[in-house]
C-alpha cells in the first residue's frame, strides 16, 4: 500500500504494517521481531529505550536467555537497513546508542503518526476558529495517512498495547470528522459510512449518536429510533447497562421532534435577520464598558531560529483544549542560556489569532521574593482595575484576577518562575485562556501543566542561528570553521548568539579565527561575553540559588572526566549512600543544572561542566578535589576488578588488583558486567587520563598514589578487549600509563600496564612489539617479586611463539606457565594453557596430543563453571577436531561457543568462530555455509576495525566463493586479503601469495 506522505527520503509508517521506505522503494525490514523493535524506537520520538524496557516488550515474560545479544543483532540489522551506506568505523547517525540503550533520531514528519497528529491539530485549531471546512480537510487528510491494522506485522505485549491504543485514536478522529460532517450538513453523504462503521463497532455510544443524528436529518425518524433501540439491547446484552444520558438525550430530542435537530447550528440564520424578517426593528446592543486589551509581550526576536518541533507542538497545545479544567498550560524548563524566554515569546506572539483579548507578561525574577503578589496586582492594574480597590490579600486579588478572564480568551505569559508555588496563583481558571511559564526548574509539580524540556539546538539550527547574527555570507564562506564554532558552544543559543554577535562587530576577524580562541576550555567562558551578554553570568543565577549540599555536589561531580556519571560513581565521588546521593543529583536535574539521560545516569551540557569546574577550583580545597577523584577512581577499579572476575571466572588476577577496601557495583553474572564496562567504558577511559595527569602534577614521589590503581584498573578493563571496540583507545591510554609510570620509577604499575599493552598489539597482529612488551613484563615482574599478571604473560608469549609458528618454544611458555598457575593454585590458568596449547601440539604434527589437551581444558572449566573458559576450550577443541576430519563435532563445539560470544559482546572471538565455522563447512563440502558464515566474520571484523580478522575472513570466503565456482569473486577476496596480510605483516602473506602463484583460484 502507498502511504499519503511517503515520497523521498527516509519514511516510516506504523498505522497501518510497520513498514519503512527510502526514496520511494520500501525496505526490507526482516523478521516480526525486528520489525517490533523498530515500532518501539518509532513509537517513543526520539527517546532512549533500555534494552530491559525493548526486551519486555518484544518478548514479555517468555524473553529467551540470551535475548540480549539477539536484541543487538536485531539492531545492529536495522542500522545496516536504515543507513547502508555508513562506514562501520562512524557512528551511526539514525538508530543511535544513548547509554545503555537505543534511540532512532528521524527528521521532522518522517513517521506517518506524527503527520496525522499534526493534521488532527490543525483541524483543531481550524475548528476552534469557525472554520469547519478546513477542519474536516486536515481530519481526512489525517485518516488518509496508513490504513488496515496498525503495526501490523510487528508482535510482543509492547506491540499489542500500542495497536490498541492507535485503532482507539484513529477511531476517535473517525468521530470527530462525522461531527463537522453533520455541522456542515453532510448527512446524506455520510449515512452510509456511519452505517457501516456502528455495524463494525456496535458498543461506541458516540457513533450510534450520529447515525442517529444523520437518519433524522435525511426524514428517517423510524430509522434513527431504531438504531436507538438496537443500541439499548446491545449494551443490556453484552455489559448490562443502559445507554448514557448523552444518547438518552438525543431519543428523547428526536422523539419530540426537537427543530433545533434539523437544520445544523452553522446553517440557522441569525437573530437579527430573523426579526428583520418579522418587520420588527432592529435594536442597538446595550452599551457596556469594555476590558482594557493589554499587550505585554516583550518584542520577538527578529531571528528566531529552529525549533520548529517543540514550536509546533506549544502550537497545537495552545490550540487545544486544555487539561483537566479547561486551560492549557505550557511549562518550559531548561538550562540558563537555552532559550527558553526567546521560544516563549515567539510562540506567544504566534498564537495571537487564538487569543484575540490580549497577553499578559510578567518576568517573575525581577518580582523578587513577592513575585506573585506583585505580578498580580500588575495584571489587574492592566486589566482596568483601579489601583485603590485592588484587594489587598493574595487569594483574593487571584480570586478577582481569574473572575476578570471569565469568558475571555487570553494568553498569560509567566517568565523565569521558581517554584510552582509563585506560578499557582496567577494561572487562569476558567476554559478560553491559556499558559505559558519559563523556568529553570521541572515544574513538574504544576497542576494539568504540560512540561517541555527544552533541549540545546541540533547543530543545524544553531549553524543557522549563528549565520542569521553573524552574517550569512561570512559563515557560508567558512562552514566547516562555523560548525567547529558553534559545537565549542555547545550549541546552546545564547553562547552561539554571543560568539555570533562578537564576530559580526569585527569584521577584520574570520570565522576561523574563534576556533582558537574557544578551543581553551579554561578560557572559554571569558570569551563567551559581548556587552550585557554573558553565558557564565547566566549559569550563575542558577547557582546561587543552591543550597550549599546542592553547590557542592555540582562542582564536585564537574570534575569526572567521562562523558556522564553514574548514580553508583557520583556517591563515591560525593562520599554519599547512594539515596542521598540520588536525592542532591535530581534536585539538580530540577534545578536544569544536571541532566538524567538515562535512569541513574546524569551529566553536565559542556560549558555548565567548565562553570562548574571553575567553582570547584575557587571553591573545593585541592586535597578535596583530589579525594573526589580518588574515590571516583576506587569506585572505576572495584567495580571492575568484580566484572573481571565474573568474566573470567576462575582466574585470580582480580583478586591481586589494589582495590583497597573500596567499594564497587555488583553484578548479577557475566553478561551484566561485561554490559558495564562497555556502557562506562569512556568514563573508565576518562578517569585513568586523569590518573596519568594527577601523577604528573603530583611529581615523582607521589605519582604511585594515582598510577598503581590506574594500572590495575587497565588490568581489571580487559574483558573489554574481547568487544574489539576500543582497541585505540587502549592503545593510547596504555602508553600514557606506560609512559608516566617509567617516569615515576613505579615498576608494579610498568609490569601491568606492559601486559596489557601487549595484548593490545597482539590483537593488532604486531607480533614483534606485543612479544617485546610481554617479555620486558615478565623481566620487571621476576625482579620485583610481582606475580599479578605472570602467568597470564607467560601464556601470552606462547600465544605469540605460536603464531609465528614456533611450536616448540611456545610449548615451552606454556609448561612455564602451567608451574606458576599450580604454585598459585589457579586450575583455571592451567586449563587456559591446555586449551592455547592444543593448536601448537597440532602445528608439530600430533593430533592425539593436541585432542587430550584440548579436551583436557574443557573439561577442567566444566568443573569450575566458568562460561568464558568453556568458549574458549570448546573454540580450540573444534579447531583441533576440524583439523582432524571430525568435522561434525567441531561444527557442534564451535556453534556453541559462538552463541556465548555473541551475547556476550565478545565481537573479536565471534569473528574468530565464524571464520573457523566457515572454514569446517568448507572441509564438508558445505559452501553456501561457509560463504554465509564467512561474509558474518567479515562484517563483524570491518564493524570492529580489525584488520587481522578482515583479511582471515576475506581468505576463507575466498576459498568458500572457490568450491562454488565463483572464480572472479574468489580471486578478488584473496588479493585483498593478501593485501591486508602483507599490510599489518602478517606471515599469511606470504603463504597465500605462493598458494597464488602455484595454484590460482583453485587453492
Amino acid at each position: 500500500m502507498a502511504v499519503q506522505g511517503m515520497e523521498g527520503g527516509l519514511r516510516f509508517a506504523v498505522l497501518g504494517p510497520v513498514q519503512a521506505w527510502r526514496d520511494g522503494v520500501e525496505l526490507d525490514l526482516g523478521t516480526p521481531l525486528q520489525r517490533s523493535i523498530l515500532a518501539m524506537l518509532l513509537l517513543r520520538e526520539g527517546r532512549a529505550v533500555t534494552p530491559g524496557e525493548m526486551i519486555d516488550a518484544v518478548w514479555g515474560e517468555e524473553a529467551p536467555p540470551r535475548a540480549l545479544g539477539a536484541l543487538r543483532t536485531y539492531v545492529s540489522r536495522l542500522r545496516t537497513v536504515l543507513e547502508p551506506d555508513r562506514s562501520p568505523r562512524s557512528r551511526p547517525e539514525l538508530l543511535t546508542s544513548v547509554g545503555r540503550g537505543y534511540a532512532l533520531r528521524l527528521p521532522d514528519g518522517a513517521l506517518d503518526l506524527t503527520l496525522f497528529e499534526r493534521d488532527v491539530a490543525r483541524a483543531e485549531a481550524a475548528r476552534r476558529a469557525g472554520r469547519p471546512e478546513e477542519a474536516a480537510r486536515f481530519l481526512r487528510e489525517a485518516l488518509g495517512r496508513g490504513g488496515g491494522e496498525p503495526l501490523a506485522g510487528a508482535v510482543g505485549p509492547y506491540a499489542e498495547h500500542q495497536r490498541n491504543r492507535l485503532a482507539e485514536r484513529r477511531m476517535a478522529v473517525t468521530e470527530a470528522l462525522a461531527d463537522v460532517d453533520l455541522l456542515l450538513g453532510r448527512h446524506s453523504e455520510i449515512l452510509p459510512d456511519l452505517i457501516a462503521l456502528t455495524a463494525e463497532h456496535p458498543l461506541r455510544e458516540r457513533l450510534r449518536a450520529q447515525l442517529m443524528l444523520a437518519y433524522y436529518r435525511c426524514g428517517r425518524q423510524a430509522d434513527a429510533l431504531a438504531v436507538f433501540a438496537d443500541t439499548r439491547q446491545a449494551l443490556i446484552d453484552e455489559l448490562g447497562v443502559d445507554p448514557g444520558p448523552e444518547l438518552t438525550a438525543l431519543h428523547q430530542r428526536i422523539l419530540a421532534a426537537d427543530p433545533a435537530l434539523a437544520v445544523p447550528p452553522r446553517q440557522a440564520e441569525p437573530a437579527s435577520a430573523q426579526a428583520e424578517e418579522a418587520g420588527e426593528a432592529e435594536q442597538d446592543p446595550p452599551e457596556v464598558e469594555e476590558l482594557p486589551r493589554p499587550a505585554q509581550l516583550p518584542a520577538a526576536v527578529p531571528d528566531f531560529t529552529g525549533r520548529r518541533e517543540v514550536v509546533n507542538r506549544l502550537r497545537t497545545l495552545l490550540a487545544g483544549p486544555g487539561g483537566a479544567e479547561g486551560v492549557p498550560v505550557a511549562a518550559i524548563c531548561g538550562i540558563g542560556g537555552v532559550g527558553k524566554t526567546t521560544l516563549a515569546v515567539h510562540v506567544a506572539h504566534a498564537a495571537g489569532d487564538l487569543y484575540p483579548d490580549g497577553q499578559l507578561y510578567a518576568d517573575l525574577r525581577a518580582y523578587g521574593d513577592e513575585a506573585a503578589d506583585s505580578a498580580l496586582r500588575a495584571f489587574l492594574r492592566a486589566l482596568g482595575i483601579p489601583a485603590d480597590i485592588i484587594p489587598e490579600g493574595r487569594a483574593e486579588r487571584a480570586a478577582l484576577y481569574r473572575s476578570l478572564l471569565a469568558e475571555r480568551r487570553m494568553l498569560v505569559l509567566l517568565d523565569n518562575a521558581q517554584s510552582t508555588e509563585q506560578v499557582a496563583p496567577l494561572l487562569p481558571g476558567a476554559p478560553g485562556c491559556a499558559a505559558i511559564v519559563t523556568s529553570r526548574s521541572k515544574l513538574a509539580d504544576l497542576p494539568a501543566a504540560r512540561l517541555f524540556d527544552l533541549d540545546v539546538m541540533e547543530p543545524d539550527e544553531a549553524l543557522a542561528l549563528f549565520s542569521a547574527v553573524a552574517g550569512p555570507e561570512r559563515v557560508a564562506a567558512e562552514r566547516a570553521a562555523a560548525m567547529d564554532v558553534v559545537a565549542a558552544c555547545g550549541f546552546l543559543p545564547l553562547a552561539v548568539r554571543i560568539v555570533a554577535a562578537r564576530l559580526a562587530a569585527r569584521p577584520g576577524w574570520t570565522v576561523a579565527s574563534l576556533v582558537p580562541r574557544l578551543a581553551d576550555e579554561r578560557r572559554r567562558l571569558d570569551e563567551l561575553r559581548v556587552g550585557g551578554l554573558a553565558v557564565d553570568a547566566t549559569f550563575a543565577l542558577g547557582y546561587g540559588q543552591l543550597d550549599p549540599a546542592q553547590a557542592r555536589a555540582f562542582r564536585l561531580l564537574s570534575l569526572a572526566g567521562g562523558p556522564d556519571v553514574s548514580l553508583g560513581a557520583a556517591g563515591a565521588m560525593l562520599d554519599r549512600e547512594a539515596h542521598e546521593a540520588e536525592d542532591l543529583l535530581e534536585s539538580l536535574v530540577d534545578a536544569s543544572l544536571l541532566e538524567a539521560p538515562a535512569p541513574g545516569r546524569y551529566r553536565f551540557h559542556d560549558l555548565l561542566k567548565l562553570f562548574a569546574r571553575r567553582e570547584a577550583e575557587a571553591s573545593e580545597h585541592p586535597d578535596a578535589r583530589e579525594q573526589a577523584l580518588a574515590r571516583l577512581l576506587g569506585f572505576y577499579l572495584a567495580s571492575a576488578a568484580q566484572a573481571h572476575r565474573l568474566a573470567y571466572e576462575g582466574s585470580q588476577i582480580a583478586d591481586h588488583l589494589a582495590v583497597r577496601g573500596a567499594t564497587g557495583r555488583t553484578f548479577g553474572g557475566a553478561d551484566e558486567a561485561v554490559e558495564w564496562l562497555s556502557v562506562e567504558a569512556d568514563a573508565l577511559f576518562a578517569v585513568l587520563g586523569q590518573a596519568v595527569a594527577r601523577a604528573g602534577a603530583a611529581g615523582e614521589s607521589g605519582a604511585s598514589g594515582a598510577l598503581l590503581p590506574a594500572a590495575d584498573l587497565l588490568v581489571a578493563m580487559e574483558p573489554l578487549l574481547e568487544s574489539g571496540t576500543h582497541m585505540r583507545e587502549f592503545d593510547r591510554h596504555a602508553r600514557d600509563l606506560l609512559a608516566a609510570a617509567r617516569r615515576a620509577g613505579d615498576g608494579p604499575s610498568e609490569v601491568r600496564v606492559r601486559y596489557v599493552l601487549g595484548r593490545v598489539l597482539f590483537g593488532a597482529n604486531m607480533l614483534a612489539e606485543a612479544e617485546e612488551q610481554f617479555r620486558a613484563s615478565l623481566d620487571l615482574a621476576g625482579a620485583l617479586g610481582e606475580r599479578v599478571v605472570i602467568g597470564e604473560t607467560m601464556n601470552a608469549m606462547a600465544v605469540v611463539a605460536g603464531r609465528q609458528r614456533r611450536h616448540h618454544e611456545a610449548l615451552a611458555w606454556f609448561d612455564a606457565a602451567t608451574k606458576v598457575y599450580r604454585e598459585m593454585n589457579a586450575p583455571a590458568g592451567e586449563a587456559l594453557v591446555l586449551s592455547y596449547s592444543a593448536r601448537d601440539h597440532l602445528g608439530l604434527g600430533h593430533p592425539e596430543d593436541a585432542i587430550a589437551a584440548a579436551e583436557q581444558g574443557l573439561a577442567i572449566f566444566l568443573d569450575i563453571g566458568s562460561g568464558a573458559g568453556i568458549a574458549r576450550a570448546r573454540y580450540h577443541l573444534g579447531i583441533v577436531l576440524s583439523r582432524v576430519g571430525r568435522l561434525n563435532e567441531a561444527v557442534h563445539h564451535h556453534a556453541e561457543c559462538l552463541a556465548f560470544f555473541r551475547a556476550s559482546n565478545q565481537r573479536v572471538w565471534e569473528q574468530r568462530v565464524c571464520t573457523r565455522l566457515a572454514e569446517t563447512f568448507i572441509a564438508a563440502e558445505r559452501f553456501q555455509d561457509a560463504v554465509r558464515h564467512a561474509e558474518q566474520a567479515l562484517t563483524v571484523s570491518r564493524e570492529i576495525g580489525h584488520p587481522y580478522g578482515e583479511a582471515q575472513s576475506l581468505f576463507v570466503l575466498g576459498r568458500a566463493l572457490a568450491g562454488l565456482g565463483g572464480a572472479a569473486r574468489s580471486r578478488e577476496c584473496f588479493d585483498r586479503a593478501h593485501a591486508l596480510f602483507a599490510r599489518i605483516g602478517a606471515p599469511e602473506a606470504d603463504d597465500l601469495r605462493a598458494l597464488l602463484d602455484r595454484d590460482g583460484v583453485k587453492s
